[in-house]
């Protein structure tokens, strides 16, 4: 298996990461068939968990090969990593005050973006999409950037990124479903909704390595823009869904458990 998956392009290789990460959603958002509820406090630590490992992949797999890989600036090799981190948040920021969402674990009074009369269902999974389109993105551009031949762009860098990122949408696929089947959605449907805001990983992951696949120049921009947009999502919407019912503790640990375990696997791996 892993000599077929060596044998294909980036392109393809980001396709299946991507199916990969979307699977590891649709796993967390199973827990919906052999339970009706979730606890808490559990599910606030795994949230921590995530962002955790977002802020650490966000540095190791993501601004660190960045700049590294922007050595040809000299004394401002800084400056790709720099721009294309503040683009991809700023563009974060801009999807975020327009796509109707709604935070986990917060009333649908406090939805953000333009305002609708979607189900609260249905904001939820935009909330938890919006979540997706960077993970994505890093993805896609660290399988891109393999076929630059750079020292830094490595398939094992990859593989350890996907691998993350698969880990961490296992909470995320648990916190949309586990809501709406509290709130009387079928099993089958509260699963539905739940795999479905991470389809986006994919397509993000397609899109991120053909862009430097084909625009080999744009590689260190590429690699800070996906990881501008994470950290934004995660300071802006995870760690504070972490932590809305007061499981402060519980959710900073968490945090630290998965910027730890990242790191590890990032530099044993990676």
């Amino acid at each position: 298996m892993f000599e077929f998956f060596m044998q294909l392009d980036p392109v393809q290789q980001a396709l299946l990461a991507g199916l990969f990460t979307w699977a590891m959603t649709a796993a967390g958002a199973a827990l919906v068939f052999p339970f009706r509820n979730f606890n808490r406090k559990l599910l606030d630590t795994m949230l921590g968990f995530a962002a955790g490992i977002m802020l650490a992949a966000s540095v190791w797999s993501l601004l660190i090969p960045a700049t590294e890989l922007s050595g040809q600036w000299g004394q401002l090799k800084w400056l790709p990593a720099a721009a294309g981190f503040i683009l991809g948040a700023v563009t974060i920021a801009g999807i975020d005050k327009v796509l109707p969402h709604l935070h986990i674990g917060f009333p649908k009074e406090k939805a953000e973006g333009i305002k609708t009369s979607w189900p609260k269902s249905t904001l939820l999974i935009l909330a938890i999409t919006l979540h997706n389109i960077p993970e994505g993105l890093a993805v896609g551009v660290t399988f891109g950037a393999i076929a630059s031949g750079q020292p830094e762009a490595t398939i094992a860098a990859a593989v350890t990124l996907a691998l993350g990122i698969g880990i961490q949408n296992f909470p995320e696929g648990i916190a949309v479903s586990m809501p709406l089947r509290s709130e009387g959605f079928s099993a089958v449907k509260s699963f539905w909704y739940g795999q479905l805001s991470g389809l986006v990983e994919p397509v993000a992951a397609v899109l991120g390595a053909a862009v430097v696949v084909y625009a080999m120049p744009v590689l260190p921009y590429a690699l800070s823009f996906a990881a501008g947009a994470m950290i934004f999502v995660v300071i802006e919407e995870v760690i504070p869904e972490s932590q809305v019912h007061g499981n402060t503790d519980h959710a900073t640990f968490g945090a630290i458990a998965g910027f730890i375990v990242m790191m590890i696997l990032d530099v044993a791996l990676g």
